[in-house]
């Protein structure tokens, strides 16, 4: 297995997805603390749960893609650990 701290080519990618998330969020809160209407604010943290859902699974995808070298069974049980993060 690769060293757990390597960056890969998908990293920059996902720390931009998480970057727009986290400046969602922040307009959430804002939302939030101006009163603004609870069917815009439901709107709103559901886009920001699926641009971090969509960056948890790009990371994953990397790490099954490019990580797992540690031969079949030791693969297998990785995988399956990496599954319920999915």
């Amino acid at each position: 297995m690769m060293d757990d701290h390597t960056t890969h080519s998908s990293h920059p990618g996902i720390a931009k997805r998480l970057k727009r998330a986290e400046g969602h969020l922040r307009s959430v809160i804002a939302m939030i603390d101006a009163g603004r209407p609870c069917a815009e604010i439901a709107q709103q943290l559901h886009a920001v749960e699926m641009a971090v859902l969509q960056a948890k699974r790009a990371l994953i995808h990397d790490h099954i893609d490019h990580c797992l070298t540690g031969g079949p069974s030791h693969d297998m049980a990785e995988i399956k650990a990496l599954t319920r993060f999915l």
